[in-house]
Order: C-alpha cells, then sequence, then structure tokens
C-alpha cells in the first residue's frame, strides 16, 4: 500500500467516492438476492378450490394469544419467582387439554412476527421472508384465506391484523371490530385493553353455516415486551386470556344452545426471554395449539415411544398424547371442521393425513371422512404444483419437469389420484391415507423443487458478482490506468461481458424473469469489464511478466519458497475468515481477538522495538483497556435493566469530559525536543497551541458536562419510575428528547473555525454520550467508553510502530495487519453488546424512556441510531489513522472491502430454507450481517473523511509521542539505529 504526502497528491483516474457509491449499491441490490434464491413468493393464481363434502362443524372460533409462549402456558408452576403463583396460570385451558380436547406445539417459522404467523395460522401459507417488510396495518393479503372461503367472520381485536385480512377477502365478508392504535400504550397493563363495541350484525349472519369468529388478543404480546414474559404482569395477562376463552365459550353456548362449534386456540409465535421476537430461536418458535369442540377428539393415552420430549415432561400431562403441527396445517384443519373451501394457496397438511398417528378430528362417519379429507388435500396441493408446473413450462427454455411427479405418458400425479380414488372406493381407507400422505410429501417436494429452479443460475450470477467486485476493488489499489506503461486490452476481450450481459437478458426476457435478474447481471458485467480492461493488461505488461518468469526459472527453492508463501497466505485468509465465522455464533471469539489485537505488535520488527521502550503506565494503560474490552462479550445477551451500570456509564463520561477540559479543551504550552543523529544534527522545538478560544471552550465543555449529568438523572428517574409501573411522567419524556436531541447536534451547529483532531474527538465522543445514556440497559455505555477508547490506543500505537517508515518510505506487511486490524472493530462495535440473532440484540425498555406508546418506525429509528454510533467514532479514527500514516483516503477501508466479500460470499452458500427455523434464521442472519456490517463501514468511512475535513494537525500531533509520554525515546532510538539520507529532508519539511 503506498504512502502519499498530504498535499500535493498526484492526479488520478479513480475516484473513491465512485467506487464507495458503486459498492454500496451493489451490496444493497445483491442482499435482495438471497430472497429470489431461497424465499420467492409461492403465491400464484387460478387454481381449482376444493371442499370438503360434509361439515363437522357449523361454526369456528379461532382465538390467537398473540406472544403467548407454550411453555409458560402448558407447564406446571411456570412462574417460580412470582410469590403465591397458580400451579396452573390458565386452569380453564388446563381442564379442556385433560379432559375434552386435543393439545400440542405448533411450530412457526421466521420471522416471528405476527403477519406471518396470521398468514400461516387463516391463509395455510408461508410468506417469503421478505414479506415482514410490507408492514401490518395496511396492506391486505394477497392471497387465499380461511376468513375469505367462509360465509362471515366477525373477527374481533388488534388494529395491526384484522384490517390485513378483511381488505384482502371478498367485500362484506369479514367484519372487523377493533380499538384505538392509540390505545397501545406499553407503559400500562394490556389487561386494561377492552373492546366496548356492540355487535350489529344480523341474526341470520350469525345462524348461517361457515361462520368464523376471530378473536385476536394483543395483550400478551404488549406486556411482554414491555415487563417481559416472565413477569408478574405477562402471568396476569395469561390469566386474563383464559377468562376470555371461557366467557366466550359461555356466550356462544348461550346465543346458539347448540354443541355445532368447534374452538381452535393458539399463537402467532412465542417471545424470548427479554421481551422480543422475530428470530428462529425455539422460545419463538414454539406456541400452544388447542383444539376442542365439535369435530375434535378429546385426549388420548399417550404412545410407546411417548409423545413428549424434555421440553413437555414440565407439562404434567406425560400420560396424555401431544400433537405437534406445522403452523400452517392449523388453516387446513379449521377448513375441514367447517366444510369450506380449502384456501387455495395453503401447504398445510392435515393433522389426520397420517394413517400412523392419531390427528385432531373426530369425524361423524369415521375413517371415509378421513380418507376424503386426505384425498382433498393431495388435490390441493396438487392444483398448486399443476399451475406453476404450466407456468414455468410456459416461460422456461429447455425445462426440465419435476421426474417424480411427470414422468410417463400420463403425468405419475394423476396415476396416483386415480389409485387413491380407487382405494377409498374399495374402502381401503388405511392405505388411501398411506397413499395421500406419500402424495403430498412429493407435491411438496415438487413444488420446492419449482420454487427453487433457478437457484443454479442465481448462484453462479451471485459468485462471479462478489469475485467481480473484489478485483474491481483491487483495481482502485494497485491503479493501473495510472501507469506510463498501461496499453488497453484487446477489444474481443472487452465486449464477452458485455456480450454475456445481452444474452442473459434475452433469456430473461424470454422467461419473464423478476426485474431484479437485470440488475444482478449487470453488476458483474461492468466489474469484469472494467478488469479485463485493465487489470488483465496491467498483468501482462513485460515489466510484471518479465519479473515472474526470472523468479520462478531462478531456482527450484525460489519456486517453492513462492508456491510455500502463496499457500501460507491462503491458508491465512481462510483461517481468518473462518474465525471471524465462529465469531458470529460464538462471541467469546471477539475477546480473543482482542487480546491476539492487543499483542499483535509481536508481529512487527518495529512493534517489539518501540513496545518494549514504553514507560510502564502506556503499557498499563493498554493492556488494561484491552482486558476490560475482552469482558464485554461475556457479558449475557438476555440481561435485565440496571439503574446502576445506567448511571455508572454516565458518571464515566462525565468524568472523561471533566478530565479532557485540562489536557484537550485548555491552552496547551509544551515543549518536545527530539534529537537525531546523522548527517544533519540539530535540535527541533515545536510551541502548540489550542485555535480555540477560553470562552468558546468553556461554553462547550460546560455544555456538555451539564447535559451527561442531567440526563443521567433522568434516565435513571425513567428507569425505575417504568420498573416500577408508573408510567412515564410528560415532564421527563420532553427532558429526555432534549438531552438526546440537542447535545447530539451541539458538534455539528457550534460555529467553531479551527478545530485540533483531539479536540473534535472529544467532541463527537461526548455528542453520542446522551445516546448510550438514555438508551442503554445496563453496560451500554461503558462498552461504548471503552471502545472508543482502545480505538484511540490503537491509533497512537499504529503511530508509534510506523513512524520509521514514515522516516524512510518503508512498506510493510503491517498494512495487511491494519486491514485485519478495522475488520475485527467493525464487528466488535456490533458483537461487543450484541449476537447474531439482531432482534434479540435490541432492546425496547429503554426506548419507552422516549417513547411509551406503539410507534415502530420510530423505535427502530432511535435503536439504529444507536447501533451506529460505535460506527461513527470508528469512521473518525480510520480517517485520523489514514490522515497520521500518510495512506491514501479510504486505502484500508479498499483492502477490507476486498477480503469481506469472501465470507459474505461464503455465508451466502450457508443460507439454508430447509431444517429447523433455527438454522433457518441463523444462516439468513449471518449473510445479512456480513453485508451490512461492510455497508456501514463503506459509509461511515466517507462520514468519517468528511467530519474530519477541516481538522488542524499541528506538528506535535505529528509526532508518535502523543499520549505516550517518553514515547519519543523509542522512536529517537529506533531511528538512530536505521539512519538514512531522507532523514534530514523529513526534517527541513516539518521546520518549514
Amino acid at each position: 500500500m503506498s504512502r502519499a504526502t498530504q498535499d500535493g497528491a498526484a492526479k488520478t483516474n479513480y475516484s473513491v467516492g465512485r467506487l464507495l457509491f458503486i459498492g454500496l449499491l451493489f451490496h444493497i441490490v445483491f442482499i435482495g438476492s438471497v430472497f429470489d434464491c431461497y424465499f420467492t413468493s409461492p403465491v400464484v393464481h387460478g387454481m381449482e378450490g376444493f371442499q370438503m363434502q360434509k361439515a363437522e362443524a357449523k361454526r369456528l372460533v379461532l382465538v390467537v394469544g398473540d406472544g403467548l409462549r407454550a411453555d409458560l402456558l402448558f407447564n406446571k408452576n411456570p412462574f417460580p419467582k412470582i410469590k403465591d403463583s397458580p400451579e396452573f396460570v390458565a386452569p380453564y385451558l388446563r381442564s379442556i387439554m385433560e379432559r375434552r380436547g386435543a393439545f400440542g406445539i405448533s411450530h412457526t417459522r421466521v420471522p416471528t412476527e405476527s403477519r406471518p404467523g396470521h398468514v400461516a395460522i387463516i391463509g395455510g401459507m408461508y410468506e417469503d421472508v421478505s414479506a415482514v417488510t410490507k408492514g401490518w396495518k395496511t396492506n391486505p393479503v394477497d392471497f387465499d384465506s380461511v376468513f375469505n372461503q367462509s360465509s362471515t367472520t366477525f373477527s374481533f381485536g388488534s388494529p395491526d391484523i384484522l384490517p390485513m385480512f378483511a381488505r384482502g377477502a371478498v367485500p362484506g365478508r369479514v367484519l372487523e371490530w377493533s380499538y384505538d392504535s392509540e390505545e397501545e400504550d406499553f407503559t400500562k397493563d394490556a389487561v386494561l385493553f377492552r373492546n366496548a363495541t356492540t355487535d350489529p350484525v344480523l341474526n341470520a349472519k350469525l345462524r348461517s353455516d361457515k361462520v368464523v369468529f376471530f378473536l385476536h388478543l394483543l395483550g400478551l404480546d404488549t406486556t411482554g415486551h414491555s415487563y417481559r414474559p416472565h413477569s408478574t404482569e405477562y402471568m396476569r395477562n395469561i390469566q386474563a386470556v383464559d377468562k376470555i376463552v371461557q366467557r366466550t365459550e359461555e356466550i356462544l353456548r348461550e346465543f346458539y344452545n347448540d354443541d355445532e362449534t368447534s374452538y381452535i386456540f393458539t399463537a402467532d409465535h412465542g417471545m424470548s426471554v427479554i421481551g422480543n421476537h422475530g428470530d428462529g430461536h425455539p422460545d419463538c418458535t414454539r406456541t400452544p395449539l388447542i383444539a376442542w369442540g365439535k369435530g375434535i377428539r378429546g385426549p388420548l393415552p399417550d404412545t410407546i415411544p411417548s409423545s413428549h420430549d424434555d421440553y413437555s415432561k414440565l407439562w404434567g400431562v406425560n400420560y396424555l398424547y401431544r400433537r405437534d403441527v406445522e403452523q400452517a396445517d392449523i388453516a387446513v384443519l379449521m377448513s375441514a371442521l367447517i366444510g369450506a373451501s380449502w384456501p387455495v394457496n395453503s401447504v398445510g397438511v392435515l393433522p389426520d393425513v397420517d394413517p400412523d398417528r392419531p390427528g385432531y378430528l373426530e369425524s361423524r362417519l369415521g375413517e371415509k371422512t378421513l380418507a376424503e379429507a386426505a384425498l382433498v388435500n393431495a388435490k390441493m396441493i396438487l392444483e398448486q404444483y399443476r399451475v406453476k408446473h404450466e407456468l414455468k413450462k410456459a416461460h422456461t427454455l429447455f425445462y426440465k419437469p419435476y421426474p417424480p411427479l411427470e414422468s410417463g405418458h400420463i403425468p405419475n400425479r394423476l396415476q396416483k389420484l386415480e389409485h387413491i380414488e380407487s382405494l377409498i372406493s374399495a374402502s381401503d381407507w388405511y392405505n388411501s391415507r398411506k397413499v395421500s400422505h406419500n402424495l403430498i410429501n412429493e407435491t411438496l417436494t415438487g413444488l420446492h423443487y419449482l420454487q427453487t429452479y433457478d437457484r443454479t443460475l442465481l448462484r453462479i450470477i451471485v459468485t462471479f458478482a462478489h469475485l467481480g467486485w473484489m478485483l474491481y476493488a483491487s483495481l482502485h489499489i494497485i491503479r493501473p490506468l495510472d501507469k506510463p506503461s498501461f496499453t488497453r486490452s484487446p477489444g474481443v476481450f472487452r465486449f464477452a461481458p458485455l456480450t454475456i450481459a445481452i444474452v442473459s437478458s434475452i433469456v430473461f426476457f424470454v422467461q419473464r424473469s423478476p426485474w431484479s435478474y437485470y440488475f444482478y447481471v449487470s453488476f458483474p458485467t461492468y466489474f469484469w469489464s472494467q478488469f479485463i480492461r485493465q487489470g488483465v493488461p496491467y498483468l501482462s505488461t513485460p515489466g510484471i511478466r518479465s519479473q515472474v518468469l526470472a523468479g520462478l526459472r531462478s531456482s527450484p527453492v525460489h519456486l517453492l519458497l513462492v508456491v510455500s508463501a502463496l499457500l501460507g497466505l491462503a491458508a491465512f485468509c481462510l483461517f481468518m475468515h473462518r474465525f471471524r465465522q465462529l465469531g458470529y455464533t460464538h462471541r467469546v471469539i471477539w475477546s480473543l481477538g482482542s487480546l491476539i489485537l492487543a499483542n499483535s505488535w509481536i508481529l512487527e520488527k518495529n512493534g517489539r522495538a518501540v513496545f518494549c521502550r514504553l514507560p510502564s503506565r502506556s503499557l498499563v494503560a493498554w493492556y488494561t483497556l484491552f482486558g476490560i474490552c475482552t469482558l464485554f462479550p461475556f457479558v449475557p445477551v438476555d440481561r435485565s435493566e440496571s439503574a446502576f451500570f445506567i448511571a455508572t456509564g454516565g458518571l464515566t463520561f462525565w468524568a472523561i469530559a471533566q478530565y479532557a477540559e485540562f489536557f484537550v479543551l485548555a491552552e496547551v504550552k509544551d515543549t518536545f525536543g527530539m534529537e537525531v543523529k546523522g548527517k544533519l544534527e540539530k535540535k527541533y522545538t515545536f510551541q502548540v497551541r489550542s485555535h480555540l478560544t477560553p470562552s468558546l471552550k468553556a461554553r462547550l465543555i460546560a455544555r456538555q458536562k451539564l447535559s451527561i449529568l442531567l440526563i443521567t438523572v433522568t434516565s435513571v428517574y425513567s428507569s425505575i419510575s417504568l420498573q416500577w409501573k408508573l408510567g412515564l411522567p410528560v415532564v421527563a419524556r420532553i427532558l429526555n428528547w432534549a438531552l438526546l436531541v440537542i447535545p447530539s447536534l451541539l458538534p455539528y451547529i457550534l460555529p467553531i473555525p479551527k478545530h485540533t483532531t483531539s479536540s473534535k474527538l472529544l467532541m463527537y465522543f461526548l455528542g453520542f454520550a446522551p445516546c448510550f445514556i438514555i438508551l442503554s440497559l445496563s453496560v451500554e455505555g461503558l462498552f461504548f467508553v471503552t471502545y472508543s477508547a482502545v480505538l484511540l490506543c490503537w491509533v497512537v500505537s499504529e503511530k508509534i510502530m510506523k513512524y520509521p517508515q514514515l522516516l524512510f518510505g518503508q512498506d510493510g506487511v503491517g498494512d495487511v495487519r491494519l486491514a485485519l486490524a478495522f475488520l475485527f472493530f467493525v464487528h466488535l462495535g456490533f458483537f461487543g453488546i450484541g449476537n447474531s440473532f439482531v432482534n434479540r440484540s435490541f432492546y425496547l425498555e429503554p426506548v419507552y424512556r422516549l417513547i411509551p406508546v406503539f410507534s415502530p418506525f420510530s423505535m427502530a429509528t432511535l435503536l439504529i441510531y444507536k447501533l451506529l454510533a460505535p460506527y461513527v467514532m470508528l469512521s473518525i479514527i480510520l480517517a485520523y489513522l489514514n490522515h497520521a500514516l500518510k495512506l491514501p483516503p479510504f486505502s484500508l477501508l479498499l483492502v477490507s472491502l476486498c477480503m469481506s466479500d469472501v465470507m459474505t460470499l461464503m455465508f451466502f452458500y450457508r443460507v439454508r430454507d430447509t431444517g429447523s427455523w433455527l438454522q433457518i434464521g441463523e444462516s439468513m442472519t449471518f449473510f445479512f450481517m456480513s453485508s451490512l456490517l461492510f455497508l456501514f463501514s463503506a459509509g461511515m468511512s466517507a462520514l468519517g473523511e468528511w467530519l474530519m475535513k477541516e481538522t488542524i494537525e499541528t506538528k506535535f500531533e505529528r509526532f508518535v509521542a502523543v499520549g505516550f509520554g517518553e514515547g519519543g525515546g523509542a522512536v529517537k532510538q529506533n531511528a538512530i539505529g536505521n539512519g538514512s539520507e531522507g532523514t534530514s529532508d523529513l526534517y527541513v519539511k516539518i521546520k518549514n
């Protein structure tokens, strides 16, 4: 990595800003590739509907306890830490499980959010994962549902869910009653939420067949977010839900005076121990399912082997059979109960299809009805396959159908349907269900085959795109266009990528591929065309080619050394990528990384020479800070709110501001002398004075210190008030907002004409202090202090170790180490206090100190601001480091970007759409984080250069002894031992 002076940089044909913009656009676009490759929408239209000939019940009641964990409903003594808590928190539902109903676990899929969960329950299908970005309130469901196939659906509950299905159904078929969204106050008990509306629906509609009642109970979700699921409030809300279910059944029995009602009780998702959801953790994916009433079987004795596992041993019903289902299976179960047409987009499998396991139905006509239901289930899923197969066949060049269902003169799927019907005609109920079950599994596999038909092509495009990006970024490091001997490559090679792009676009147009495919192919076309145009001619120049050939021909030993070095470099890169991959699942890896970085100076000769001569206080400070840094990855992610640590963090910020008042913003008059023996023996003395007037400095530091103290007090007060369930006082809320916004804007709005590096670093650091106090759950403020201090120590140490190279113009392998250190700090900025499951790392309790009313986008904005704060400090430090070491702007970032996309590509191939939902969610999270962390890096690096562009670096600060006291002696000794004619020239420049 060549070093350039800060003055009069040579004109270049390369723009780093343009590279960063292209890289930003590239990564944003290709984040969507994981959805097109692994999670495309399964919705198609034009299918024929199927239904049971006879209904089991006239009406159905669906009750969804939003955010209800299965274990806290089913367990005996689920709240042992709460005094006088009951043995069974929901006695009515418990009695149904034990005496007159069927129960089990409904396994959800990621993302474990309200919209995807309700779509699976009511629509019988799993939206593609990107559907969570569609929102909840205004976007209708664009596929079929149980509600749409009912005669009338009466829905009661949250305004977030009800409009979604009402607007997507036949007009007038889904009626809704909901409360105002302003009532979703997280600081009040959700038990107080009530629906005071009356039912104006005509008596004829109420008494018709195929009626559905839908009760969406949001209280558990809101209570879990604000008080966490193991709280007294959550327990009371489960009790309230239990009473609502009991009262609902009593009202319907009184009104209808019959036993023609079926009941389904479940949840859309669970909740983590810290009150969040969205990821694939088992606490979020396991939800309860209880069914009873007309057409539902009663409890059965457990089987051998047992249907229970370690998770359900605490339920206390090991003697009863537990029947688990997938969440989408609930929709077809409801359709079978009321005799409505099954949702045409459903992929649910009726639990009673499998003849070897008890299901949920107790049919009036016995096994015959179950066999017919299995056939309807098979026809419904086969119809989806038929439509998708015909669409793919009509628009795909060289289409290859799915052999198990399409082979033979008459497609196998049709032959198997005829076979099932013949078995039913022969009253062979068991075998008909068995064949139907096998056909359903084959058809689901066929749907997956069609769904992933283009996956191989997309993987090839994504691979070439990322490899092309790394090669394109490397051009901005070697800069071949700036070489005097550069010659262009032959035209035939330059137009090869463009030809491939044109042919690909024609294929995409014929196949009616998504518009995103055109973007995917455009990026690798551009990257590879630029590399062929610039990189290939550069590598083929006579000078480089002759040097390589001469080296290889010199001796076998030399060839062996070259090969060994290349293999060693490859092995080292693979090790570092694997090291970082492990860090995504094991946060302790980043503690080990801190220890490695703390001792990385051993790898360089200059580092060993300098660090061995540092004063003891500098070494103690160095290792103490890195030692503290290693502790944070050990802090549990599922931690509790702590007013003590919030106050400690605030006082730490204040102490640093108090300390810095004397050493950074005060008038500095210091003398730094350095004697160098060589051709020129002189002693140079430099006077350094601050560029800020005393009055302006005093006002600046006073405002920062006062705001830190005030926001610490208000944050602690707000935290205690919310913990004691007193709500958030209006005055505290106003003060919290004012103390967060105003100090954060001070570094940008104060009219300070000139800044030293130290004063600017301090100002930005204190500007983020309110964020890490008011939005801190416990130790986040202390982490930000440590993280910033370690970054500052890193800069100072690099200046010390690189000083001889600045003297004599030498480049070393330390440049690679610098890039790796930068990558480490990028990851540490997140993993220091978070983990790979982003949702579980974002706590909502601190946000309630500012926004007590439900506002997801405002809350997300605050959390993202807190997430970005460490990266802003890293960007400022990186800009300062580039300037101090005379590196070209963004040079470390360019090397890091070339290295980082290797891991991004590896994570792309590890994304899964099968297996446990924990594995699926985890694989997606890794890919997103690997891409987004370096999008942050690129944007933050550009921001850092902009924030530090008007910084005045004094001659005193150019010497690496700043902050290390007697460190100058080591530099002096090292310089003397490496005498060079360039020394006098350097000092002439410094003197002038």
